[in-house]
């Protein structure tokens, strides 16, 4: 579905092909037909803002968001798995999905990084992609409250995925008692990060662009049910 790609495009690092490409995002978000108008209305500021507003200013709080709070880091392995050797058993396991399916990593980020999961999910069948989303609800629910917390758009990105998920998973406890991060305070983001860091990945000189014209090239969308 090309709403799963919208969504993986509106979760990517700002960039001037990105603010180009938010007309063609909001009319894919329209005519996919997966997202009803409560929805629509709830991502309309974020689509404002990466359309209009200024990129240095849009890649600045993307960072202070998403690179610089663990808390919303947007590899979900992460949230469960820190940076345990498990990590990388379930990193393995879901490139191995991906490839069985036909779906290469082209980018520079692990195979768990939210938008590239999303990229996957829009070359599969509604149904399989909805279990997959329900697989992790939990982790999408706890980036939802905690971005809605810090009052920004994006949380509308990761609340249209809650509900598509169609999940009544609740938040566990102990994702729930996990208190924010603080991205202005270098010193205690510095001792969270001081572990080995994963290096897992596909090619470091791949390049994975989202454009318009990716956008363009995609199917035309099957008849779905509208979430809200």
């Amino acid at each position: 579905m090309k709403t799963f790609k919208a969504f993986s495009a509106l979760l990517s690092y700002p960039s001037a092909d990105l603010m180009a490409a938010i007309p063609d995002i909001d009319a894919v978000l329209h005519a996919d037909g997966l997202l009803g108008p409560t929805r629509q209305a709830e991502l309309a500021p974020l689509l404002r803002e990466l359309g209009g507003g200024d990129l240095l200013d849009l890649q600045e709080r993307y960072v202070l968001l998403f690179d610089r709070s663990r808390t919303l880091s947007l590899n979900l392995f992460e949230h469960v798995h820190g940076e345990s050797r498990d990590r990388g058993g379930a990193m393995v396991d879901l490139l191995e999905t991906y490839r069985a399916n036909g779906f290469d990593l082209v980018g520079t980020e692990l195979p768990d990084h939210l938008p590239v999961v999303l990229e996957y999910l829009s070359t599969r069948p509604l149904d399989e992609a909805k279990a997959m989303l329900a697989d992790a609800g939990h982790i999408l629910l706890a980036l939802s409250e905690r971005l809605q917390r810090r009052d920004t758009p994006y949380a509308a990105v990761l609340t249209a995925l809650v509900a598509l998920a169609e999940t009544d998973a609740e938040l566990p406890a102990e994702l729930a008692d996990i208190p924010d991060d603080d991205p202005e305070d270098l010193a205690a983001l510095d001792a969270v990060w001081e572990e080995a860091q994963v290096t897992f990945g596909p090619d470091p000189d791949a390049g994975c662009p989202i454009t318009r014209d990716i956008l363009a090239r995609m199917d035309p969308p099957p008849a779905a049910t509208a979430a809200e």
